[in-house]
């Protein structure tokens, strides 16, 4: 049982020693370097992808950033990939045929052009690695036939110095392929052994070694066996890896009675190091499989962020946020099992990356949109900056407050032009309507005075009437005149309008004065206040309005002279006759009145 239990112990060391042998191996050809921090290269654009690349390649040794350059190359490979997408898309919808298409870059260019310096760099540190890893085999092959030679051809005075030069030489050789290392130094030191087993001139020497050899390995067996103890197991693997590097390179062999008691010790301290550590990663395996499930939990929250509704800025700093605290929740996951983590990783790339693709393409349509604002309100302030010093206050108040209200409908523009236009568009308008009601507060002092003339006038033709004196055609015309010449009134006085009105038919009822005529002048003097007032619109409905009227006149004309023929068969002198030939004249007259305020109309230049 003893045996079979120490068989067992005996093949878990060897084991364990197999498995230092080949970390060793796998170390003696890798050659020293600084990391190159890995930083998130796809939120980079690809500009700056491309600088990235240009800066690690121009700035470090190649095999410090392979790591670093893939990663580049996966990020640049799915956004050059968005963009030329993009771009056939755009060929398309202009009317391309897909087949004629043709996209070039010069930023892939650039790109290739780097990365094609990278790889010929690569090829030629790896191409010269080779040959000092294959230089420095060979000689210390060379040295391993040199020691064979010594063996074989020994002679008693100077082969313990010809063996410690052979051993000298043998440290300051570098670094040689991992797969001839083993085998390398299993054969050096196979002939050390040979060596010291045939030494027998010098035995103080040969045993002074083995004594300094075997306190040496002592030592690295003490260390050994508090590595074992240790429950830093993976600072524990990796200095016990140092060890073993010492106990085959820079220690030699020791007495043979001793040689298995010691080496013993050390592969069981070894074995001890290597089934915590696979205790531990068995245990942590399992802890990374529950890691698993909760990455991908969260990563199908990502996937589940329904950015199809978002609409405006505020909805998508809301999901940003959202897709923040789930990447600040992924990475406080720890650890997942090795061969699960690429594909674990690659999962996640892409769920953030389907977002920042929908976030990008709604920014890059609101920069789109706000451009086209920027424009909008460019033209507007030219329109503001145009009129503002214009003396024509009606159109150029009209103009002024549709452009204010064509400014409020404009969205956003960019941030770094927002004030700016604000205060040039708010300052022309400032400066029109600061103008505006200065204008405006002159013009009510002055329209004020004009009530006051006009209330004299009227105290002066009521008085004209009450005195009985006759008014002739030209007194009334004179009044019209000198009304219409005094100008406006504020507009909350207008009464004032209606009450001269009332004053010319008085005059007109008790004074042997044409209807019509005064009909006429009252009309031009409403027809000239609009002229005053620039108020053309007013003039266009007027026409408008007289046009209507003329029409309406014309089809009571028709419809009571179609009245009469009903009745032919009565005689000239029945009273409906005569009614309704009466009514007949009284249209024409009013037709004729209409027909000279289309004329008066007409003649205007306006």
């Amino acid at each position: 049982m003893q045996k079979k239990i120490k068989s067992k112990k005996t093949s878990s060391s060897n084991k364990a020693v197999d498995e230092m042998d080949t970390k060793i191996a796998e170390s003696s050809e890798n050659v020293e370097h600084s990391a190159i921090e890995m930083i998130e290269y796809a939120d980079l654009n690809l500009e700056d992808l491309v600088a990235e690349l240009s800066k690690l390649v121009k700035e470090n040794q190649v095999h410090s950033i392979t790591n670093n350059v893939n990663a580049i190359k996966q990020a640049f490979h799915i956004k050059y990939g968005e963009l030329l997408k993009a771009e056939k898309d755009k060929f398309v919808a202009l009317g391309g045929n897909l087949v004629d298409f043709q996209f070039s870059s010069p930023l892939k260019s650039t790109y290739n052009s780097i990365l094609y310096d990278f790889k010929i760099k690569r090829n030629e540190f790896y191409a010269s690695q080779e040959k000092q890893l294959n230089d420095n085999l060979q000689a210390k092959l060379g040295l391993i036939e040199e020691l064979k030679h010594l063996i074989d051809n020994a002679e008693g005075a100077t082969m313990y110095k010809m063996f410690k030069d052979i051993q000298n030489r043998w440290v300051k050789i570098g670094l040689i392929p991992r797969v001839k290392y083993n085998d390398t130094w299993k054969t050096y030191q196979h002939h050390v052994e040979r060596f010291y087993d045939l030494l027998h001139l010098s035995n103080d020497l040969r045993d002074l070694d083995f004594k300094h050899n075997l306190e040496e390995k002592l030592k690295l067996v003490a260390r050994a066996e508090e590595l074992a103890e240790s429950d830093d197991v993976n600072a524990a693997f990796k200095e016990l890896q140092v060890l073993h590097k010492l106990w085959k390179e820079d220690f030699g062999p020791i007495a043979a009675e001793q040689r298995d008691e010691v080496w013993d010790r050390f592969s069981e301290a070894t074995r001890k190091v290597h089934d915590k550590r696979h205790d531990f990663f068995k245990d942590m395996k399992s802890k990374y499989e529950g890691n698993v499930e909760k990455k991908l939990a969260v990563i199908a929250e990502i996937e589940a962020l329904d950015t199809s509704k978002n609409l405006t800025r505020a909805d998508w700093q809301k999901s940003i946020k959202e897709l923040e605290i789930l990447r600040n929740k992924f990475s406080v996951i720890k650890q997942v099992p090795r061969e699960k983590s690429d594909f674990i990783w690659d999962k996640y790339k892409e769920a953030t990356r389907k977002f920042n693709v929908e976030k990008n393409n709604y920014f890059k349509l609101v920069k789109h949109e706000h451009l086209a604002n920027l424009n909008k309100k460019k033209a507007l302030i030219e329109q503001a900056e145009a009129i503002k010093d214009s003396e024509d206050w009606d159109t150029a108040t009209e103009i002024m407050k549709k452009i204010q209200l064509e400014w409020k409908k404009i969205g956003h523009v960019p941030q770094k032009y927002s004030d700016k236009l604000w205060k040039e568009f708010k300052d022309a308008c400032n400066h029109y309507f600061d103008r505006y009601h200065q204008q405006q507060d002159a013009g009510s002092k002055l329209e004020l005075d004009v009530f006051s003339k006009k209330k004299e006038l009227l105290t002066e033709i009521k008085e004209a009437i009450e005195s009985k004196t006759e008014i002739t055609i030209n007194t009334l015309k004179e009044y019209v005149k000198k009304w219409r010449e005094m100008g406006r009134v504020p507009q909350e006085m207008k009464h004032i309008e209606v009450k001269f009105n009332k004053l010319l038919d008085k005059i007109v009822e008790e004074n042997e004065i044409d209807k019509q005529e005064i009909e006429m002048i009252k009309f031009e003097n409403l027809v000239n206040s609009y002229i005053e007032q620039k108020n053309y619109r007013k003039l266009d409905s007027e026409q408008l309005f007289v046009r209507r009227k003329m029409e309406e006149t014309s089809k009571e004309i028709q419809q009571l002279e179609n009245n009469i023929g009903f009745i032919s068969n009565v005689s000239d002198d029945n009273p409906l006759v005569i009614n309704v030939r009466n009514q007949i004249n009284v249209y024409k007259d009013k037709l004729e009145v209409w027909k000279a305020k289309l004329d008066f109309l007409r003649q205007l230049d306006y």
